[in-house]
């Protein structure tokens, strides 16, 4: 900046750098928000002993542009019941497949379902239930406190925000989640 140029000029081109730089990097933050990663924060206790209440998660929507959603994934929803805050459950049953639960354990196709991300039997009990095609049946970890598919029934696949990839924080259990 030439030191001679007015006091107006001045702040004119510092505002102007300012605006060149800021704006392209909110565009940018906006892009990578609404289409490629999002962090979200776990609420509750329905995932449980896998995500506590409060973790901070990051989740990538990238992968179901080129494939639904698979069994074990955990996903962030829009829940059924508008208005309410996205929740944070698990893909127990796929489109096409029937779904029931009974004696403690959820069944696919008339077979138990292997879940060892559970730290309790899964009580109560769910007639045969078919998960219509573009839908995923989703179920919390904490099945004794979990607001899921049993109650609201199979989620559209479109309201599948995305899969949580990665723990933050705390920091002393950061790093990839498994599904």
């Amino acid at each position: 900046m030439d030191s001679n140029q007015p006091a107006g000029v001045k702040t004119r081109s510092w505002l102007n750098e300012l605006l060149e730089a800021l704006i392209p990097a909110l565009i940018i933050v906006f892009l990578v928000n609404a289409f490629g990663v999002q962090a979200t924060r776990v609420e509750g206790e329905s995932m449980v002993p896998n995500l506590h209440n409060n973790e901070r998660l990051i989740i990538e929507k990238v992968s179901f542009w080129v494939r639904a959603p698979i069994r074990g994934d955990i996903v962030v929803i829009n829940p059924p019941q508008r208005g309410s805050e996205p929740l944070i459950k698990r893909v127990v049953g796929l489109p096409g497949e029937t779904i029931s639960i009974h004696d403690g354990q959820v069944y696919i196709n008339d077979q138990p379902l292997d879940e060892p991300y559970l730290s309790q039997p899964t009580n109560g009990s769910m007639p045969p239930q078919l998960v219509p095609e573009g839908y995923v049946f989703v179920m919390g970890d904490n099945r004794g406190a979990s607001n899921d598919s049993r109650a609201f029934g199979p989620v559209a696949q479109h309201e599948v925000i995305g899969r949580a990839w990665l723990r933050y924080w705390p920091l002393n259990a950061a790093g990839v989640i498994p599904h």
